[in-house]
């Protein structure tokens, strides 16, 4: 079952990469063609060493102490996700010191970072040649990246999963004090390289732990603790780790961004408000200083998403709006980022502009991938049943169960999508029992996704579940959803809103005020015009 639940968390973050054609390797550094999102151009350029990124150490054989410096630049960027900037930092050290095969290592781990495996082999392919001058401890890293490469390539063997593990195991009995073997265990732990240690969960702890145990500065662990702290619910402890993590790399814009994760999950949102937009000031300059495309930074969507949430929970609809529709315009390069574009047609619905909805639906339907063409039908649906085109809504149905056919069963049993849309057809045709028994199954799904990106997430997604009960006139499940959402989060208005409409419609005035009354508390500082809050304002004149 843990394997089961890595896998779909898995699935949540990178499931459908195409991978593809190994391209043939090329002698020089400089000749590896990028096959990945980023032009080889901007990866190529020339860097400087930096400061506020994070210090990372990992000895390696050189001769030349700038490209060591370099090196372990590039370890710091590709433990903070900063893919770019990793490659030009390893390939600046190889232009230093073109036979550091741990360099090209480097340049390895970085390119299955940006989704780019063909290049990442072909600079596994120069490692590897150089790898009789290596030192052991080299040797044995070479190896591990073999493995992993191998089983990124086979994903669906499990042979290659075990001789990846083995590779680390191996080291390990040979290097048992070397942290960076046992964070490479952890990373293991999770199932796929691509998750690289935002899928951690109760079984990379110890990893981790002994990581900080026998380096207590190295950032890296703290950031992957971090994430399977928040990945088990454990935000106050999660929170300390990423405090730590700023600390030691305050200009990394996912620094700040993790420690607003954190600050999110425990109702602390407009500090959560201000890391975001920290990390979005950092990124801004960034691109601006670089001369680098925001397209090209998959971090930079993400974070503007998780920002738009937050001013979402607040009631301030006007700058959510503003944060989620330049996050929608950003270009993805991946099935995950083209997915959690849904989150613009997603806040359409939820304010009941459902011919926006509609047509930024119709965008993800565009996509290449089936996992965000099956969201972009169910939205659409939902959209066109909203504005009384039921024929319609039918065809997205089935155009967006026709793309579950394309998926692994074992995400599209733990996805929302298309069983929202079947459920409202089913409570809309008075099947109430089946329609309630299917919501109910779905509000399970989106409570039991992991990572903060879906619990922020599920507060509105669980909104708009109650919402749905309501106007088909299933108030008792409306209260039952409107309650789930106060237990997921007891700061977010809504739930209280929700609880206080069924309350209401039960004739249980007392309640109702009290209800109405918290979720005013927890939207005082929600834009003025709010409709919520007009309707209890309404509400209440119409009672006096």
């Amino acid at each position: 079952m843990r394997r089961l639940i890595r896998y779909c968390a898995f699935l949540a973050i990178s499931i459908g990469a195409a991978f593809p054609l190994w391209s043939a390797p090329q002698m020089g550094h400089e000749g590896h063609m990028a096959t990945g999102p980023v032009p080889r151009e901007i990866l190529e350029r020339p860097v400087a060493l930096r400061s506020g990124v994070g210090t990372l150490h990992q000895k390696v054989t050189t001769s030349s102490q700038e490209a060591q410096a370099f090196y372990d630049q590039g370890l710091a960027y590709v433990h903070s996700y900063v893919w770019i900037e990793a490659i030009r930092s390893f390939h600046q050290a190889l232009r230093l010191d073109p036979n550091m095969a741990m360099g090209f290592l480097g340049l390895t781990d970085a390119y299955i970072g940006l989704h780019d495996p063909a290049t990442a082999r072909a600079a596994f392919q120069r490692a590897q040649e150089l790898a009789p001058k290596a030192t052991k401890s080299e040797q044995a890293w070479i190896a591990i990246r073999d493995r992993e490469l191998d089983y990124l390539e086979d994903m669906g063997n499990p042979d290659m999963y075990v001789a990846y593990r083995k590779a680390i195991s191996d080291a390990l009995r040979a290097s048992p004090n070397d942290p960076w073997l046992w964070i490479q265990r952890g990373l293991a732990d999770e199932g796929s390289p691509f998750t690289h240690g935002q899928a951690g969960s109760v079984d990379t702890i110890a990893f981790y732990r002994t990581a900080l145990a026998l380096a207590p500065d190295n950032f890296a662990a703290h950031h992957y603790y971090a994430h399977t702290l928040e990945n088990l619910g454990r935000a106050k402890e999660a929170l300390e780790e990423t405090a730590i993590y700023l600390k030691m790399a305050p200009a990394i814009p996912h620094a700040h961004h993790m420690h607003g994760h954190e600050l999110m999950r425990l109702g602390r949102t407009e500090e959560a408000i201000a890391e975001f937009l920290k990390t979005k000031s950092l990124e801004e300059e960034y691109y601006r200083a670089e001369n680098i495309p925001a397209r090209y930074d998959w971090h930079h969507a993400h974070n503007l998403q998780l920002l738009a949430m937050s001013y979402q929970s607040l009631g301030q609809m006007k700058a959510a709006e503003a944060a989620f529709r330049e996050a929608f315009g950003v270009p993805a390069y991946t099935d995950f980022l083209e997915f959690n574009r849904k989150a613009w047609p997603e806040f359409l619905l939820g304010r009941g502009r459902y011919k926006e909805a509609l047509a930024a639906s119709q965008e993800l339907i565009k996509g290449p991938w089936p996992l965000p063409r099956l969201a972009g039908h169910t939205l659409a649906g939902q959209a066109l049943l909203a504005m009384n085109r039921s024929n319609e809504a039918q065809d997205e149905l089935s155009l967006a169960e026709q793309e579950t056919e394309h998926l692994p069963v074992a995400l599209v049993s733990t996805s929302p999508f298309p069983n929202i849309l079947r459920a409202d057809f089913l409570l809309r045709e008075g099947k109430t029992e089946e329609g309630e028994a299917l919501l109910q199954e779905v509000v399970k799904m989106i409570l039991g996704r992991p990572g903060p990106d879906a619990w922020s997430a599920a507060r509105f997604e669980l909104e708009s579940l109650a919402k749905q009960a309501r106007e088909s006139g299933d108030w008792s499940l409306s209260e039952s959803i409107a309650r789930a959402m106060i237990q997921h989060d007891p700061t977010y208005a809504g739930g209280y809103f929700a609880l206080g409409l069924a309350a209401e419609h039960a004739g249980h005035s007392v309640q109702a005020r009290e209800q109405f009354a918290a979720a005013e508390k927890y939207w005082s500082k929600a834009d003025k015009d709010l409709p919520e809050l007009r309707q209890i304002q309404e509400g209440v004149s119409a009672r006096r």
